[in-house]
């Protein structure tokens, strides 16, 4: 979709100038493989967090964020529509990192900011009368996964072992 982007040539360009890339599609990927993380054939990232190759991703970019400045990288223009801001920026900001979100116009938004926003998107009250608002942000999380989240070509739940 994003030729400019593929993992080799891009990171070939990183390298010439003088920036390092490493790949942890798999570690932090929202199109994972196993099963036992789709809701019919669409990922959910709730299951997807709880997974210990997701949590070892995690670790890489909390150690790394340590010793260098990191950018995880996305072909999708607007943060609400992006794996990485439903799922790994969720859980980078829940342990304490600090989360900014580089928008099309080179600007940048705190997650926290981000989610605000994803709630006005949704109608979503920021307080709510039986919820606390860490529910309702658990809520706008699910209602923009069902909208975003992979969606695999076979029902994954019908895989048998």
């Amino acid at each position: 979709m994003n030729p400019q982007f593929n993992r080799e040539g891009f990171a070939e360009q990183l390298r010439e100038n003088g920036i390092a890339y490493i790949y942890l599609g798999v570690e932090l990927g929202g199109r994972t493989e196993d099963p036992t993380c789709y809701e019919g054939k669409r990922v959910r990232y709730d299951r997807l967090a709880q997974k210990d190759v997701f949590q070892r991703g995690l670790q890489r970019v909390i150690e790394g964020s340590t010793k260098y400045r990191l950018c995880l990288l996305c072909a999708e223009k607007e943060p609400l529509e992006c794996h990485r801001t439903l799922l790994v920026s969720r859980y980078l900001a829940d342990m304490g990192l600090e989360v900014q979100h580089i928008l099309s116009d080179g600007g940048l938004e705190s997650h926290s900011s981000a989610i605000e926003r994803l709630l006005e998107q949704l109608k979503l009250p920021s307080h709510d009368l039986f919820r606390t608002h860490k529910e309702v942000i658990q809520d706008a999380y699910r209602a923009q996964e069902r909208v975003i989240a992979h969606e695999n070509e076979s029902d994954a739940s019908s895989v048998l072992f």
